[in-house]
Order: structure tokens, then sequence, then C-alpha cells
């Protein structure tokens, strides 16, 4: 999966620093097979281009920072910047900073400097143990995570791999089975490859927590705790977080020996380059808003953020109804329908994205302009996330979210937590704004599904889908099931015998009254047979 990367802070500055993800190979890249330059050249060129920290004073090996000035990296970001020098010493780090700011670069540079010593090209497996262990909470990180490590090691010779759920694992037994120095994993997935004898963990000489807080937030930290009790006691350790809780902290003072706390900016803090407004709109017109938005500010590329899955899944098919080329992005779908979501966002096949929290983390689409809050997330630290996704690398960005009368104590938090207030937007006119009722509904639906009443001896054809499965997968084509037998209230049942029809005698036609006399001497007549028998 190609994912953008995300430099520094510095606006200003182009290139400003390594991201925290990168793709794994772009257009004019030299062969890796080729002698690197002599460091002093690289050195040379990078000082050349400003006048600044540069990546060459800080010390990187020769192929790493090859890598790095082929990618047009300048100056490391301050995370960057600070960092780097640490881990190089070997010390463990507690590392936060705005997310955007080039986390994953400032331990991953680093981290390949310090094992470059173990590079090989040797085809066996025994002489590729896992040398680093890079543990984050969702596979769309992992995947960034993976990709911005192939960049950096291309020169190098060491070997890397990612592993996480959702997919076959047979795949990634091969890759593990194969031997790498640098593995990229989810907690769940790394542990079934344990268990399988896939992978050995005993030579693990650098663990590094990316994303932390989500982890705990998923409740990976059973998990955690197992992997830990796998490692060697003498390691490097690295945590790296946006934002940072108590528990937070409890981990850490678990894990790591002596840590040097790294912050670059104050805790659990948005980008200064994001706009952040506010919409007070009650439930039933955030659709509406949320149309008339992207149509009146002409807004290309949207990423919006539900609660829950099926809450994801039923606003994405309500958008793609409204004409709005729509994808969704929840948990329920398979990896490739993930990587096909999120193609078609990055693409511009698809004008809105969206998606649960899932994708708050390890996301990075280059220059997205516009994040907008469709419900306000229950963690206020989640909010930072979210809109965290735009505004990266010192671009400017537009958060919005929409907050509905239940959602003032959501609201109160959030700010609460950023320590200011955001800014109330006027609610626009949305009786001007297009509105699809039932007649428009009606108006827009394919000719053989309307019922007309004038038409009572025909049915109507069926449209109705698999609601659990065309909720979950909005972007599936429906499939027509035949119409039910009866519709709405089961039909009355009436007596076979009503039903048949009445048999019609003429009042001319039936039998005379019997003469009284004639049926007193019968009854006398019945009588006298009943005695003597």
């Amino acid at each position: 999966m190609q994912e953008s990367q995300s430099p520094g802070a510095d606006a200003s500055a182009s290139r400003v620093g390594p991201g925290s993800d990168v793709p794994s190979r772009l257009p004019g890249d030299s062969d890796p097979r080729s002698a690197p330059p002599s460091t002093t050249s690289l050195a040379a060129t990078v000082a050349a281009e400003s006048s600044g920290p540069t990546f060459a004073e800080l010390a990187l090996p020769d192929p790493i920072l090859r890598a790095v000035i082929e990618k047009g990296y300048v100056r490391p970001t301050p995370i960057q910047s600070r960092a780097i020098p640490v881990v190089l010493a070997g010390a463990d780090v507690m590392g936060g900073a705005q997310t955007g700011t080039g986390k994953t670069a400032a331990f991953t540079l680093p981290i390949l400097a310090r094992i470059l010593k173990h590079a090989n090209t040797s085809p066996s497996p025994a002489r590729h143990p896992v040398r680093a262990l890079i543990l984050a909470p969702t596979r769309e990180l992992a995947i960034q995570i993976a990709e911005s490590v192939e960049t950096y090691a291309r020169y190098t010779g060491l070997r890397s791999t990612v592993v996480f759920g959702g997919v076959d694992i047979r795949e990634q037994t091969k890759a593990v089975r194969a031997g790498v120095e640098i593995l990229v994993a989810t907690p769940g997935r790394l542990l079934d490859h344990h268990e399988q004898k896939n992978v050995y963990l005993n030579q693990v000489e650098v663990l590094v927590l990316d994303e932390a807080d989500r982890m705990l937030d998923m409740g990976f930290l059973p998990d955690i705790n197992r992997i830990i009790g796998l490692l060697p006691v003498e390691r490097q350790s690295l945590l790296f977080s946006a934002t940072f809780s108590d528990e937070i902290k409890k981990l850490a003072d678990r894990m790591l020996r002596s840590p040097t706390l790294i912050e670059v900016a104050r805790r659990n803090t948005a980008a200064e380059t994001v706009t952040q407004r506010v919409y007070k709109v009650a439930g039933d017109d955030k659709r509406r808003l949320l149309a008339h938005l992207v149509r009146t500010h002409e807004l290309s590329q949207v990423l919006v953020f539900c609660r829950s899955k099926l809450d994801t899944a039923r606003l994405a098919r309500a958008l793609e109804r409204d004409g709005f080329p729509t994808t969704a992005l929840h948990g329920d779908k398979t990896q490739e329908e993930r990587l096909r979501a999120l193609d078609a966002f990055k693409s511009g096949a698809a004008t809105i994205m969206v998606a649960t929290d899932v994708a708050a983390r390890g996301l990075d689409i280059e220059e997205l302009p516009t994040v907008i809050n469709y419900e306000l997330p229950f963690v206020a630290e989640d909010y930072v996330h979210r809109i965290g996704r735009t505004g990266r690398a010192g671009a400017s960005g537009t958060a919005i979210s929409f907050v509905a009368p239940e959602d003032e104590r959501l609201l109160a938090d959030i700010e609460k937590l950023l320590r200011r207030k955001i800014e109330v937007a006027p609610l626009p006119d949305l009786a001007l704004a297009p509105r699809r009722d039932r007649e428009t509904r009606r108006e827009d639906a394919p000719a053989e599904g309307r019922h007309r009443a004038d038409q009572r001896g025909t049915q109507p054809t069926s449209t109705r889908r698999d609601k659990s499965h065309y909720d979950l997968n909005p972007d599936q084509p429906p499939t027509r099931a035949a119409p039910p037998a009866h519709r709405g209230r089961r039909p009355r049942e009436v007596c076979a015998l009503l039903r048949m029809p009445a048999a019609a005698t003429p009042l001319s036609s039936a039998p005379a009254a019997e003469p009284a006399a004639d049926a007193s001497r019968r009854v006398e007549h019945d009588h006298l047979q009943d005695v003597s028998a």
C-alpha cells in the first residue's frame, strides 16, 4: 500500500525531514545494488542545502544517509533531531510528538544504524534472526511503518517484513521463516506466529511500541506483557505515542529503564496549522449539513469519522445514494477491502471516505484538506488523532465537528484536553439545501421498483438486500431477492365452506310445509316402532 510521507512541522523548508511513512519505491530511484557514494560527499550535499542541523550531523551511517537524501529530505524534524542521538547512544526513550511530525523516522533511522552490523547476504534463515521488533496497534500503521523501514534500509542489506491479522497467515509464514532482522507486527498476529514456532524473539535487541496509548485502548496490554516476557532482559526499549496518559506512564515504568523523556510539543495537542470549527446541529440534520458543506465548498477529499462500524457503513451508503462517490473503512472489512477503499480515496475515485477510529492511527494521506467528525469520539484523545490526519508536515488543514445537543459533554472534554475553546460556526440555512425526502427517493427509484396504488393486481419488483451484509459492505453491488409471498400484515384466513358459492334456490321451488295432522301421525308411528323394538 502506498502512503504519502509526513515530513516535519516546518512548512517553509522543503522536505524538512522524513515522515512517519514513505513509499517503498519511487520513480527515479537508483539500483540498490549500486555502490553508495562516500559519506563525505553525502554530508557536503546535505550541508549545501541548509545552514541548520542536517542528517549528516546526526552520525547516521552512509547507506541510511543515502536513502534519506534520495528522498529529498534536508533537515530532521524536532522529534527526530532530539530522539535520534539518544537512540543511537542505546538509551531507552519515551517520546511524544504531535501526529504527523515524523515519529516513525525518529526511531526507524537510529534502529537501522544500530543493527547495521548484523547485515549479511547469507541465504540461511539462522543468519537473519529478529534484531528489532516494532509493535503497532493497527494493520494500517503496521504497513506504514514497514514501508518506511524498507525505504530507509534500501542500501543496508537488512531484511524486514510485516505481519498483521485479517489475512492468510501462510504467506506471512514464508517471509518470517526466511529470516528478517526487522519485524513489524500487530500484537495478536505476532503471538500467532510465535505459537506456530514461525518466529523466535530471543535475540531481539530493540523493542518499539508505537502508538502505545492506542494499544491500551484496544485491550492489547495482556498481549504486550506476554511479548515482553519472550524478549531478552537486556535490550533497548522505545515507547512512542502522540498522547501520554497515566496508563502509559505505568507501562513505561515496567518496560523502560531510566528512560529519556522527549516531548517537542505540549502533551495532547493538535497541530497549530489545523483550523478547528464546530457546528451545533441535531442528529437528523447532520447528513444534510455534510452534503451542503461538500457541495458549497467544492471539497474534493473529505475524511469523515463515525463511532461505530454500523453507522459508518450506513452513512457511506446514504452518501452514495445522495450522489457522492463514497467509500467506507472499518474493522469488519478484510485487508483487501481496506486497501481497495484507501486506493479509491487517494486516487480521487471516491470524494468521501467514512471511517471509524481504526483509520485515525497510521492513515497518512498526502495533503488531506478536510476532516469531519460526524460524531465526536467518546475519548477526548481520539479527537487529537482524528484531526491529525490533516495539517500534516506543516501543511494547512480544516477539522470540522458536528455536535448534537447530547454531545455537549464530549465537546467540553475535548476543549479541556486542548485547553482552548473551539470556534462555533453559524449553521447554514439547511432549508435551501436539497432534501432527499421520501417523494424524491420515489422519483429517483427505478420504474420497476415503484408501487402504484392503482395497480392492485401486480406485485412490484423487490429490491430488498441482505441488510446485515449490505450495511457493512455498502461499496458492494446489491443483490436482488425474490419478493416475499406477503408483505405487511398477514392476510386473514377464510373458512373454505364460507368461500363456497351458495346454491341459488328459487322461492317457488321450496318444499311445501307439512300439514299438522300428517306430522302428528308420523310422530305416533315412529313412537310405536320404538316400543315394539
